[in-house]
């Protein structure tokens, strides 16, 4: 690809858009790219850090949860209360953009606002995620009746969200087949730190967790006593019993990751990916009504790599803990040379 200048879009919803994000960006800087980035909430505040100068902070949607599941009423309020900020302020950094900025190129991952802005200016896009495998590919895994709804709804608004790119790139630690043109699957975007780790099996459970009350995860993990759980994500900074709390530390945590004998989590695609490239057993219980993590997890599932369970309890963990040898045989054979196919492909466009 020959240098361009570009317009990136992150969304602010969940880390794992902006953790990818950032390894890409940093390729296409290190050949020679221009690259103005567009981001909200979180992902903004985490890649103006790393790309200062570079980053314009945009308003974003929220997800709103209730008892580990995604509130649709909730979520369509907390974003209704918001429309005069999400279109005004929106609309003022999409004019003073249009007259500052003029990219040869978009690229979004699965955001809105940079690809309202290359349509109206009639500029290539690319769109690089992991969302559209719901809806430019074809899904060979169980679909429960209690998840239709759920499916139905996430591919009406996969398939909407951003329609006029050109060419889907999808991230992926499972293969399945292509069921829509200009869409080609790639691994999953590893960061370096990951593919830097010396991944060993220790002693340790590691669970990720952000969605479920401390009491519920403490009664139920308290009663494997001859496990030790290493947990991050509930705000806590304490041990009892088999149990450690820690406070989210990058560094810390990769070092727990890389060395834990398996993982516990919901189905967020990034962590998913990492602990999959690591080769670590996977015990995940998606968020209720998001299909996207129900899809994770049931092709973690299915290739034999861990559990897909409907939510953290003890009689699923015993199947998962008497069955790690398995998972860890079966990753075993899970192989990928860093983010060279994607790197690659971008190096290919014209």
């Amino acid at each position: 690809m020959r240098k361009k200048k570009i317009l990136y879009g992150v969304p602010g919803e969940g880390m794992g858009h902006a953790t990818r994000s950032k390894v890409i960006i940093t390729w296409l800087l290190a050949h020679g790219h221009e690259v103005q980035i567009v981001a909200s909430s979180r992902a903004y505040t985490f890649l103006a850090q790393s790309f200062p100068g570079k980053v314009t902070e945009i308003e974003g949607l929220h997800l709103s949860y209730h008892n580990a599941m995604i509130a649709i009423f909730g979520s369509f309020w907390i974003n209704f209360k918001r429309i005069h900020k999400l279109f005004g302020s929106n609309l003022l950094k999409f004019l003073t953009l249009s007259r500052s900025y003029h990219p040869d190129l978009v690229i979004t991952d699965f955001e809105s606002f940079s690809h309202l802005f290359g349509w109206v200016h009639q500029i290539p896009m690319i769109c690089i995620d992991n969302i559209q495998v719901n809806n430019r590919c074809l899904l060979d895994i169980d679909i429960p009746v209690s998840e239709t709804f759920n499916q139905w709804l996430a591919a009406e608004i996969t398939a909407s969200k951003v329609p006029a790119s050109q060419q889907f790139f999808i991230s992926s630690f499972f293969k399945v087949a292509i069921s829509k043109p200009n869409t080609q699957i790639v691994p999953p975007i590893i960061r370096e730190v990951i593919q830097h780790a010396n991944p060993s099996i220790g002693e340790h459970v590691l669970m990720y967790q952000t969605s479920a009350a401390v009491d519920s995860v403490e009664a139920i993990l308290s009663q494997f006593p001859s496990q030790t759980f290493i947990v991050y994500g509930l705000n806590r900074a304490d041990a009892t019993g088999n149990i450690q709390f820690k406070p989210f530390s990058e560094t810390a945590f990769i070092a727990d990751l890389a060395s834990a004998k398996a993982v516990i989590a919901n189905g967020g695609f990034s962590f998913i990916s990492e602990a999959v490239y690591l080769h670590k057993p996977i015990y995940s219980f998606p968020i209720q009504g998001q299909f996207e993590q129900y899809i994770n997890a049931a092709y973690i599932d299915k290739l034999g790599y861990g559990m897909h369970a409907f939510n953290l309890n003890a009689k699923d963990l015993s199947l998962f803990f008497a069955n790690l040898a398995t998972y860890q045989s079966n990753l075993a054979s899970y192989q990928q040379n860093g983010n060279q196919v994607l790197f690659e492909l971008l190096s290919s466009l014209p």
